[in-house]
């Protein structure tokens, strides 16, 4: 295994999901063996033995946990969570209540998500949000002569000033000069090629 009796507890403890896949432990009190990042309970250190297979821990009469499934090597559910997240954001990102209560069936807090989600996609939820909902708004604000407001309550915002304020902070331009740019640069480019 490479690594002492110490640290393979200390991973244990510490539901260290670093190495997964290098060792598996099994509770002699139950018969299950799991992964190092498991979440159940942990045990007593004297009820514990050390694999380095998934079939080793199995011939030796342990079963895989049914939480962090050991015998799905490919299964992650922290990775579930985080695609669960990315999907309901991008249903819903324009239906602020209907994402937040399709949130709390992810049986996540709120900061919980938030890390599972950013060592997932790099970014925070509340980040992948709003790349969502500017990047709606620029198209739709390119390609279309909605009305500002309208546009604003297709991506979710109760206000026209929330929706003024989010834009320019994330674009560093107004609504309307965005769709004026925009506009004229595509003018331009439809003038070109004629």
């Amino acid at each position: 295994m490479g690594h002492s009796e110490d640290e393979l507890w200390q991973a244990v403890i510490n539901c260290d999901e670093r190495l997964d896949g290098e060792f598996f432990y099994g509770v002699k009190t139950v018969g299950v063996y799991c992964r190092p990042s498991c979440k159940s309970r942990t045990p007593l250190r004297k009820n514990v033995h050390y694999f380095k297979t998934r079939p080793e821990a199995e011939k030796a009469g342990f079963r895989p946990c049914k939480r962090c499934r050991p015998d799905l090597f490919d299964y992650d559910p922290m990775l579930k969570i985080a695609s669960q997240t990315k999907a309901l954001i991008d249903d819903y990102y324009r239906e602020r209540e209907r994402l937040k209560e399709e949130m709390k069936h992810l049986g996540v807090s709120a900061n919980h998500l938030s890390v599972i989600f950013k060592r997932h996609y790099g970014v925070p939820p509340k980040d992948y949000l709003n790349q969502k909902r500017i990047e709606s708004a620029k198209k739709l604000l390119a390609e279309t002569a909605l009305p500002i407001i309208e546009i604003a309550e297709d991506i979710g915002f109760d206000s026209l000033s929330a929706f003024y304020g989010f834009f320019r902070r994330q674009t560093g331009t107004t609504p309307n000069s965005y769709r004026r740019e925009h506009r004229t640069a595509k003018k331009a480019t439809e003038e070109h090629v004629s």
